[in-house]
């Protein structure tokens, strides 16, 4: 049985989603939050497999919560509900800790499919970027002209813009792989204008996009 806590400050959200989850056989809500302080005292008496949490909360957004949980070394898999309308918070969740997110219409079936899969030591985040999130995707002008599909990246490329998507600097990849921040800087640069975009946020979204990262 997948033990669940749900945390989100909007009470027919949260009925929503346990309603979906008593559905199953294999997953059962444990906990409910409405608030990210009261989250953190569910998470810790619940010690659930999986939480659902929601990126904008009072007194603790979803992001603060899973900074507060990671700093502690209690950090459960964690999918952050969202409406995918702040790539920021996309990024930061991912550094802080999310194992993937989910959009707040999701169905019962990629619901329980993301709550088994992160269960089981899965990451989700190409999952949770529905056919609705990607016309969103699309949208996101190029900067300058790149290829249609774009070049593929090198092996290299791929193990830098993975870093990049994990929040870590130039300086960080570079000690990481021995190499100058000057060579990192290169490297960046061609993956940007291989993607046509012109920021590292772009890149990453785009990569997700193709299913690269």
């Amino acid at each position: 049985m997948i033990r669940v806590v749900l945390v989100d400050d909007q009470t027919l959200m949260r009925r929503g989603l346990h309603g979906l989850l008593d559905l199953t056989e294999d997953i059962r809500v444990v906990g409910e939050a409405s608030d990210g302080e009261e989250a953190l005292q569910v998470i810790a008496g619940a010690a659930p497999d999986v939480v659902l949490l929601d990126v904008r909360m009072p007194r603790k957004t979803g992001i603060e919560v899973l900074k507060e949980l990671r700093g502690r070394g209690s950090l459960p898999p964690t999918l952050l509900l969202t409406t995918f309308d702040d790539d920021a918070a996309l990024l930061e969740g991912i550094r802080a800790g999310a194992r993937g997110f989910l959009l707040k219409d999701v169905s019962l079936e990629r619901l329980t499919e993301a709550i088994r899969a992160v269960a089981a030591g899965e990451t989700l985040i190409r999952p949770a970027v529905t056919e609705r999130v990607l016309k969103g995707l699309e949208q996101i002008p190029a900067d300058f002209e790149s290829l249609d599909p774009p070049d593929p990246l090198t092996r290299r490329e791929l193990e830098i813009l993975r870093l990049m998507a994990g929040g870590y600097s130039n300086r960080e990849i570079a000690e990481a792989f021995g190499s100058s921040e000057g060579t990192i800087k290169n490297h960046a640069s061609n993956i940007l204008s291989k993607l046509g975009v012109r920021d590292r946020t772009r890149a990453v979204l785009k990569a997700l996009e193709l299913g690269w990262i």
